[in-house]
C-alpha cells in the first residue's frame, strides 16, 4: 500500500500536471476551399525527420517533472477498444478504468485524486453501453464512424452512421476520409465529403482520421490536413490504428505545423490526435514535448490534444508506481479491465 501524503513535493507534481486548466474555445467553423493555399503546401521530408530524430535528446524530463507529465498524458488519452470481439462486459470494464485510471492510493500519494482519461472510444454498437457506464462523469464517448477503418461502405450509409452514433449519445465522432481523394489529388471531393460529415455530426465534435500510413508522402499528409481543417474538422487524427504504419513523429510534426498555419490564417485552434502504436510512457513524453515546442501549453489540454491508445495507460501506471516506490510491478497488475 502506498501511503497518502500531502508534501510540498506531491503538491508541486499536482500543480504541474494541472497547468493551464481546460478552457472552452470556438469550434472550427471551417472556411471556403482555398486550392491555391493547398497547392502551395510542401513538406521537406529530410528536415522533418532530422527535427524529430533530435527530440528525445533535447527534451527529456526526469523524476517529479516526469511524473507530472505522465499524469497529464493520462488526462489526454482516448481509452480505446476497437476489436471484433468487443463485448458489453469489456466496454464496461474499460469505462471503469476510464473513471479510475490509476489506483486510488497512488493518485492520493501524487495529489491527483479525481483524475480521469480524456474520452472512451468504441464502435457504434457499443456507444450506448459506454454512455450508460460513464453516467455521472464528464468523460465523453467517441465513436468511430463512416465505415471505419477503410471508409469504403456506401456513402449514404456512412453519413447515416454518424447520425445514429450521435443519437446514441456519442459526443465525439472519429470519421475516416476517403484516401483515394488524397491519392488522386481530388481536393474538392475531399472538402465536400468532410464538410457533409461535419454537418452530420451536429453538436458532436468531429475528428478526421487521415490514415496517414496510406497517403504516400508527407506532402499529401500536409495537404489533406489542411483541406480537412478548411472543411471544419475539430481535430485531425493520424490513423485508425489498423494500417501497417500508424502515428509517427514525422507525420505528427507535419500535421502539427499545418494546425499552426491554420490558426495563424484563421485564428481558430484545431486539435490533434496521434493514434496507433503509442504504447509506452516514453513515447507519450515525446509527443507531449513536440506539442509543447510547436504549439505551446494551450494544446496540452483534452480539448485540443488526445492520444488514441489502449495499452499506453498500463505502462504509464507502471512508471508512476516506480516513481513512488522505486520498483516496477508486473504489467498484468495494470490491466485495462
Amino acid at each position: 500500500m502506498i501511503v497518502q501524503t500531502h508534501s510540498p513535493k506531491t503538491t508541486a507534481i499536482a500543480t504541474a500536471a494541472n497547468q493551464l486548466p481546460q478552457v472552452g474555445h470556438m469550434r472550427n467553423p471551417g472556411m471556403a476551399l482555398d486550392l491555391d493555399w493547398a497547392a502551395s503546401v510542401q513538406a521537406n521530408t529530410s528536415a522533418i525527420e532530422r527535427r524529430c530524430a533530435t527530440l528525445g535528446g533535447r527534451r527529456s524530463v526526469k523524476k517529479d517533472y516526469q511524473a507530472a507529465w505522465l499524469l497529464k498524458a493520462i488526462s489526454l488519452i482516448d481509452l480505446t477498444t476497437l476489436s471484433g470481439d468487443d463485448t458489453k462486459g469489456r466496454v464496461q470494464r474499460l469505462c471503469a478504468k476510464a473513471r479510475q485510471p490509476v489506483r486510488p492510493d497512488m493518485l492520493a500519494a501524487l495529489g491527483m485524486q479525481g483524475l480521469t482519461v480524456g474520452a472512451v472510444c468504441v464502435y457504434h454498437d457499443m456507444v450506448e453501453t459506454a454512455v450508460r457506464a460513464l453516467e455521472g462523469t464528464t468523460i465523453p464517448v467517441a465513436a468511430v464512424s463512416t465505415g471505419f477503418p477503410a471508409g469504403l461502405s456506401p456513402y449514404h450509409l456512412r453519413i447515416a452512421e454518424i447520425g445514429e452514433s450521435v443519437k446514441a449519445g456519442a459526443r465525439e465522432i472519429d470519421i475516416v476520409i476517403s484516401r483515394r481523394h488524397v491519392l488522386t489529388q481530388n481536393w474538392q471531393a475531399l472538402y465536400d465529403e468532410m464538410r457533409e460529415m461535419r454537418a452530420a455530426c451536429g453538436d458532436a465534435h468531429v475528428k478526421a482520421i487521415l490514415a496517414t500510413g496510406e497517403l504516400g508522402t508527407l506532402r499529401n499528409v500536409a495537404r489533406a490536413s489542411l483541406i480537412c481543417m478548411m472543411a471544419g474538422a475539430d481535430f485531425i487524427k493520424t490513423s485508425t490504428g489498423k494500417e501497417g504504419v500508424n502515428a509517427t513523429l514525422p507525420v505528427s510534426l507535419t500535421m502539427i505545423r499545418c494546425i499552426r498555419d491554420y490558426q495563424d490564417r484563421t485564428g481558430i485552434k484545431v486539435g490533434y490526435k496521434p493514434a496507433g502504436g503509442i504504447s509506452k510512457a516514453k513515447d507519450a513524453l515525446l509527443y507531449l514535448a513536440l506539442m509543447k515546442d510547436e504549439l505551446g501549453l494551450p494544446w496540452l489540454q483534452p480539448d485540443l490534444f488526445r492520444f488514441g491508445a489502449s495499452s499506453l495507460l498500463g505502462d504509464i501506471e507502471r512508471q508512476l508506481e516506480h516513481h513512488l516506490t522505486g520498483h516496477y510491478s508486473a504489467a498484468n497488475r495494470h490491466a485495462m479491465g
